[in-house]
């Protein structure tokens, strides 16, 4: 397996054995045998070795990796997965469980078995949402012997995954994969919607729609959820599935049906054309602004849609280009960025801190708070800074925003963030499918929980500033004569920012 985790060392954690614990079913003609989680120090490291017996056979593998689960298609297999304990094979738990004789299914029960090592081993609830996970795995497996299709066999490990009560660990199949990884390369086919699962209700909401794809020209809207594609109902479906179906070759159409958040009970139904999406990270733009003196000033305006592998390094190129261009404040707009990998959210954040200060603290499974700081940094530019979020700014996006309001970095502007506190790992499994893990939750640095809570920005975006922002931007822009007003300087919440931008400059002024 290829463990794909950019974040965090997922690895860490120690899992306890239970001793002496044998779960045994009626046996068919064929068996699986799961000695499990036992410990042995290894060269002083963590190590996790598997030795996989084929007792018909008497043929020995053996394969050593961060996080390997054996498997094999005979009658009888012993799995024996060494940590860091001498008295290892006192420890062991043996589980007996029937080997399916369909060989799609017989696959998946080694995928089946992956998953549930990696749950057991890392998953941010110890209980497993107080549940006996070693019952539950041997569950899983007699429910999935009698089946005859993979499909119906990955369902199994869902609803499995699904009794742990955690809407983000989840399992996609290989297709679903591959369509998930295209979102950092750059480039897809599809309708522009960004899509996740609203942890409250279950149900696929819109996180945000690319500027000028079909969903945008189509009116749907942040907030709006997804009921039906092409006729099929979405319930329980995971994101990803669902973003394969919107997927597909340019040219070609998808019917979606939308229930408008705005006016609640209406559902309409959108044909929507597929075409060819560009996904970049960055767009910048320099916004001419001037101050209550009278002077004229340059702000850099700098949007960030997700975070991307290419993330940071489109980010530190923007900041130098707009440094060059001699601009004097910065915006930030996090708005509608869903999130993406953790790492390139905090390298962002360095770009705008200075010294060891703490970027977020991640909790683990057994409740212990690991501060994750930063080492000597130095910020590009120390110009004031406003960030702009609102609801559809999640997970990573609440990390930066997060990590730059509390060292007192920049000011918050908009609206409350969507309250995505967990970090998951995301794991390549023998198949080409990919296992989700949340494997901890995050406090921003001044320890506020921001699951299901999400960040209060300092100053909402509300009506009453509006108005008077756009009249201090009248009595600015007379002299100017313009006859249209470009759509960042009519932004309502970009108006706020400036405004707070200027405020900022006073203070300067006056000390």
């Amino acid at each position: 397996m290829k463990n794909l985790c950019l974040n965090f060392d997922c690895n860490k954690h120690s899992i306890p054995s239970k001793p002496n614990s044998v779960f045994l079913v009626p046996p068919p003609p064929c068996r699986l045998w799961f000695p499990t989680w036992n410990r042995n120090k290894v060269n002083n490291q963590k190590t996790r070795k598997l030795s996989v017996s084929v007792s018909l056979k008497e043929q020995w593998l053996e394969s050593a990796a961060k996080h390997a689960f054996g498997f094999g298609v005979s009658a009888t297999f012993f799995f024996s997965i060494f940590c860091d304990s001498p008295s290892a094979l006192a420890e062991s738990l043996t589980v007996a469980f029937p080997v399916s004789r369909a060989p799609e299914v017989n696959a998946v029960q080694r995928t089946l078995v992956e998953a549930w090592g990696l749950i057991r081993e890392t998953f941010v609830d110890p209980t497993y949402n107080h549940q006996d996970w070693d019952l539950k795995l041997q569950q899983t497996m007699v429910e999935m012997f009698p089946l005859n299709s993979a499909d119906a066999a990955y369902t199994k490990i869902r609803g499995m995954l699904s009794t742990l009560g955690d809407p983000f660990t989840r399992i996609i199949s290989p297709k679903e994969y591959q369509g998930f990884r295209i979102g950092s390369d750059g480039n897809l086919q599809g309708v522009g919607l960004f899509i996740n699962i609203e942890p409250r209700t279950g149900h696929l909401v819109v996180l945000s729609c690319i500027e000028g794809s079909p969903a945008a020209r189509a009116g749907i809207h942040q907030g709006d959820e997804l009921v039906e594609i092409n006729g099929e109902r979405l319930d329980g479906l995971v994101s990803e599935a669902a973003a394969q179906r919107l997927r597909g070759n340019a040219g070609t159409t998808v019917t979606v049906k939308v229930k408008d958040m705005m006016k609640k009970s209406s559902i309409r139904e959108v044909k929507l054309p597929r075409e060819n999406i560009k996904l970049s990270p960055i767009s910048s733009a320099i916004i001419p602004h001037r101050l209550p003196t009278g002077q004229f000033t340059k702000t850099g305006y700098v949007k960030l849609s997700a975070f991307s592998q290419t993330a940071a390094e489109d980010m530190k190129n923007a900041i130098q280009e707009l440094e060059n261009q001699g601009v004097h404040s910065y915006i930030l707009d996090l708005r509608n960025n869903p999130g993406g990998l953790v790492k390139a959210g905090l390298d962002v954040a360095q770009m705008w801190l200075d010294g060891d200060e703490t970027l977020v603290n991640t909790i683990d499974r057994n409740g212990n708070m690991l501060p994750i700081t930063m080492v000597d940094g130095h910020a590009i530019t120390h110009d004031p800074l406003v960030v702009i979020v609102n609801e559809g700014s999640a997970s990573a996006s609440e990390i930066l925003a997060g990590a730059l309001h509390d060292n007192g970095r920049a000011i918050l502007v908009g609206h409350k963030t969507f309250g995505k506190g967990k970090i998951q790992s995301v794991t390549e499994l023998h198949d080409g499918s990919a296992l989700f893990v949340t494997v901890a939750k995050y406090l921003s640095p001044a320890l506020h929980d921001i699951d299901q809570v999400g960040i209060t920005p300092d100053i909402q975006c509300t009506t009453e500033m509006l108005n008077s922002a756009m009249e201090a931007s009248a009595k600015n822009n007379n002299s100017n004569k313009k006859n249209s007003v470009s759509s960042l300087e009519a932004d309502s919440c970009i108006m706020v920012a400036e405004h707070e931008l200027d405020m900022e400059e006073s203070k300067g002024t006056a000390s």
